[in-house]
């Protein structure tokens, strides 16, 4: 495994995403937009920071970068990546978050048939005061790709919800009952394919 691309990967997907975007280059020529549990997704981001590593993000209409309820992400890495290690590192980074915030969850799953793995995972940004500004629920969903060309590497879909302040008690109370289902849509859904630039 290149370690210095599955670092980049697993950084890239852990940080919420908080920046000014405005840059929408569809590089892994997805047909869009997306449309997950009956709505549409819309490409309103991508980024390709190293030759093997290709990032795009998607949002509802009315949601932007900075402030949404509901994103979906799909991400690329190319080469040959050994994706237990991929999901070990992920793992590792959510338990030393946890150790700094008790309110970060996590779990994972695995799909022996298919060579899946999936981790649902809570996170929380905190205000100066030590009040929640933000809670992110999110779905990561891992499977190695080949696209039409050959080329081979790993792919991430991934859900990410959102709360802010005075919604984030409802939204957390809500995930006790819908996480499940969220989590099914995520393993149910037709990934879409990929062809690398």
């Amino acid at each position: 495994m290149k370690k210095n691309k599955a670092f980049s990967f697993l950084l890239a997907a852990i940080l919420i995403s908080m920046g000014s975007y405005g840059q929408k280059t569809d590089y892994l020529q997805i047909p869009g937009p997306l449309n997950f549990n009956s709505q549409a997704y819309y490409l309103d981001w991508s980024s390709h920071p190293s030759p093997a590593y290709y990032k795009q993000e998607y949002l509802r209409k009315g949601d932007t970068t900075g402030h949404f309820s509901s994103m979906l992400m799909v991400e690329a890495v190319t080469g040959s990546i050994n994706i237990k290690d991929v999901v070990a590192a992920k793992l590792q980074e959510l338990k030393v978050m946890k150790q700094a915030n008790p309110a970060v969850q996590f779990e994972t799953f695995s799909n022996a048939s298919t060579g899946e793995y999936m981790i649902d995972f809570l996170l929380t940004q905190n205000s100066k005061d030590g009040s929640n500004d933000i809670a992110e629920h999110n779905i990561y969903r891992y499977k190695n790709f080949t696209d039409k060309r050959g080329r081979k590497g790993l792919m991430l879909f991934a859900l990410s919800t959102r709360a802010y302040g005075n919604n984030i008690n409802p939204f957390l109370t809500s995930l006790k009952f819908g996480k499940r289902r969220m989590v099914d849509s995520v393993l149910n859904f037709t990934l879409p394919p990929i062809l690398i630039k």
